[in-house]
């Protein structure tokens, strides 16, 4: 006889990345509320909540942290499929594809600093290539990566100094 309930057993690290992913969750909401000088250029706060678990962790509960967080903030937003999502979506698959092949380096390479700007870099790439063949084709979007490439570079370098300084922290 074949039980009627399925019964899941909830591991200690299941709890830590929903936990973990709850505050990217909470991150995202507030950077919501924070007025956005230009459409697209956020400071990517939950970001620094993905390099955290990345350095403490590792690169899978990373991935389940950031994906979590994309889906339930954009439920929570109410952007869940939309062209928002998809390029909160293509950037968060973005970063955490160059996260996972950096973190495979010799640590010296590359620390939080280095691989936050890089993953920045990677998440406003992947968005640009969406807007660009998507959702507004033929538009050129050259004149604008300066300003984007730099906003990504700044809240790279701001994200990832707050990273080392929280695992400094770490006792």
């Amino acid at each position: 006889m074949t039980p009627s309930t399925i019964e899941l057993t909830i591991t200690e690290e299941d709890r830590r990345i929903a936990t973990l992913a709850a505050a990217a969750v909470g991150l995202t909401l507030v950077e919501a509320a924070i007025p956005l000088p230009l459409p697209g250029i956020k400071p990517g706060l939950a970001n620094i909540v993905t390099l955290v678990v990345l350095y403490q962790f590792g690169w899978r509960a990373a991935v389940w942290v950031s994906l979590l967080r994309i889906v339930a903030g954009g439920l929570a937003l109410g952007t869940f499929l939309t062209p928002t999502f998809v390029m909160s979506l293509s950037g968060g698959l973005s970063s955490l594809l160059v996260l996972g092949l950096l973190v495979r380096l010799p640590r010296r390479l590359f620390g939080p600093v280095g691989l936050s700007v890089l993953a920045a870099f990677a998440h406003i790439g992947a968005q640009l290539g969406v807007v660009s063949i998507w959702l507004m084709p033929g538009v050129n979007l050259v004149p604008l990566l300066a300003l984007f490439l730099g906003a990504a570079w700044l809240s790279g370098l701001v994200n990832g100094l707050v990273v080392a300084n929280l695992l400094e922290k770490k006792p």
